[in-house]
């Protein structure tokens, strides 16, 4: 039994983006009743988490997206990474990471997020278990012994759904996080990402580039044809000048500081800019409520860490739900969400403690930093371990992993396992 009382669904997941449509799907051939709530209408179009940002999915993120059987209709969008380079502008000090290091085709893919929600969007249109509310606005959450109660402004009418277990999946700006008032500590990077699509004179040939300049870092990722996802970050103070750059002098930024390793830059697409902060929210589960995403989370570009980490909080959150299904317990019951709390801990602790410190020494001018980072890159390079160690972290596969992230099914021995 999932709860004690009928009530309208088992899990209530609020926001459709990409990490709630995930955790849907992930959760199909369980018998569970799931309802999630989305603020705009349900198409691929309109949905903001949708749009043509390019996400950078690590080889642990294909696991999981395998395991829950929707990989295979994203293969034709993704383009495979199968190296790595990352450098210092002006400095000596490099990194090359490769997928035959790990005896795996690539280390990662890169594929918009539009892609990724037409095909969860499919997925999801076929799946019995999920009703979907759409529009609807959360206007309030209340919590009994057995249940969340939520209220929805839908179509200009109030409604109430209850559920034992309630998901926040709704992004940076939580509506679940602002009305249970969960408190942030939030850190501004003063950056802002500019992010474009580039064609580039010579072949990517599945090589990702991650450059550090004195701005912040700028990547550079693998894309159709001779095509690159551009993600340069800039100090905020000097957004404006650089979005108005017509787009010969915006090609002529970019390549000083990115360099000819793809020949010349030929053109560029629409340019978009986010301002960049590290938003962690101070609790991540409550009694009947769990967050996951970037509600949970919100992590500097650096790395391409941010949608990994909310993939693998659902992949750990389905397992949870599962097992405690599988024993007869409450999934709502706040030592259940514990376990998935203790359980994401070290690995969003590993992250974001790993971005962040990126994003400060190679930020720092200072000329002591700058031959520590070169030398740290340099050992990188050369020191299997360290490599080693660098390469799980990218590929999404460090530390005690869930069964999705493993290749495996919800189903099984939960013990060990």
């Amino acid at each position: 039994m999932t709860n004690q009382t009928q009530n309208d669904f088992d899990v209530l997941i609020v926001g459709g983006g990409m990490v709630g449509a995930s955790l849907a799907i992930a959760l199909r051939d369980q018998p569970l009743r799931i309802g999630m709530i989305e603020a705009v209408a349900w198409q691929v179009e309109d949905q903001p988490g949708y749009d043509d940002r390019t996400i950078a999915l690590a080889w642990g993120s294909r696991r999981i997206f395998e395991s829950m059987g929707v990989w295979q209709a994203m293969t034709p969008d993704a383009t495979a990474i199968k190296t790595i380079h990352v450098s210092d502008q002006g400095h000596f000090g490099f990194t090359r990471l490769d997928a035959r290091q790990q005896q795996v085709e690539a280390l990662g893919y890169v594929i918009t997020a539009r892609s990724i929600g037409k095909v969860l969007t499919q997925q999801l249109a076929k799946q019995a278990n999920v009703t979907l509310i759409s529009p609807a606005t959360v206007t309030n959450i209340d919590f009994s012994n057995t249940c969340t109660t939520v209220t929805v402004d839908q179509e200009g009418q109030s409604r109430q759904y209850t559920s034992s277990l309630l998901v926040g999946a709704d992004g940076v700006q939580s509506t679940v996080r602002e009305l249970l008032s969960i408190e942030t500590t939030i850190n501004d990077y003063g950056q802002t990402a500019i992010i474009a699509n580039l064609t580039t004179e010579k072949a990517h040939n599945h090589i990702a580039f991650e450059r550090f300049t004195r701005t912040g870092p700028m990547a550079l990722l693998p894309l159709d044809k001779n095509r690159c996802a551009l993600v340069w970050t800039v100090e905020t103070s000097q957004v404006d000048e650089v979005m108005s750059l017509d787009d010969d002098a915006f090609l002529q930024a970019v390549q000083k500081r990115f360099g000819y390793r793809l020949g010349k830059l030929l053109k560029v697409g629409k340019r978009d800019a986010y301002p960049l902060c590290l938003v962690r929210a101070q609790e991540q589960v409550r009694e009947r409520l769990a967050l996951v995403g970037n509600a949970a989370h919100t992590l500097h570009p650096v790395g391409g860490q941010g949608f990994n980490l909310g993939l693998r909080d659902v992949a750990t959150l389905a397992q949870v739900i599962v097992e405690a299904m599988q024993m007869e317990k409450d999934i709502g019951h706040l030592p259940i969400l514990n376990h998935y709390a203790d359980w994401r801990m070290n690995d969003h602790d590993r992250v974001i403690n790993f971005t962040d410190n990126l994003v400060k020494l190679f930020s720092n001018d200072s000329l002591l930093l700058s031959f520590a980072r070169n030398i740290g890159l340099l050992a990188a390079d050369v020191l299997p371990p360290v490599k080693k160690a660098l390469l799980r972290r990218t590929m999404g596969i460090h530390g005690y992993l869930p069964r999705l992230a493993r290749g495996l099914s919800l189903q099984g021995n939960w013990h060990g396992t």
